[in-house]
């Protein structure tokens, strides 16, 4: 299971509530195309209507732009590939106020491409914030530990 593309500012910028995996409808020239790590999720979000789930915003680069045709749009909607209980309970968060559908991820799975969202609730600003000071609390700790460990080091040589 690797990673092929990655927001990796879903984050920072929403609290992520609960996890999901989808497939996802591609053609064939967007799954070659996503194993060179060509497309990007930063924008994109997932909608539900008429009991069918859609990655909407995704863009997903040409594999070749020379042999593409013309009418080609990396940003199509794509549909996304869920069951009926997952749809319900999709479209029920989506229905809550402050709730939106996020996409994390787009991974292989064996030889399926596979979608990680999730349902989010945007952050605000002074949440961003506590999130940079626990980031860079976490960092000074493991760097003093660190620091720690290689004067014991000294010591017992």
């Amino acid at each position: 299971m690797s990673n092929l593309i990655e927001h990796k500012r879903a984050h920072f910028d929403y609290e992520l509530l609960e996890h999901f995996e989808a497939g996802i409808q591609l053609f064939g020239t967007e799954v070659k195309s996503l194993r060179e790590h060509r497309g990007k999720l930063e924008g994109a979000h997932i909608t539900v209507r008429g009991g069918e789930a859609f990655l909407i915003n995704a863009e997903i680069q040409p594999y070749q732009p020379q042999n593409t045709s013309g009418d080609y749009n990396p940003v199509r909607n794509r549909r996304l590939l869920l069951t009926k209980k997952e749809l319900a309970e999709l479209a029920s968060a989506e229905e809550k106020a402050g709730l939106t559908l996020v996409p994390l991820s787009m991974y292989n799975k064996g030889r399926v491409i596979k979608l990680r969202f999730a349902i989010a609730r945007g952050k605000k600003k002074g949440d961003k914030r506590e999130s940079i000071k626990k980031r860079e609390a976490l960092r000074d700790i493991a760097r003093e530990v660190k620091r720690g460990v290689e004067k014991i080091s000294r010591h017992l040589r």
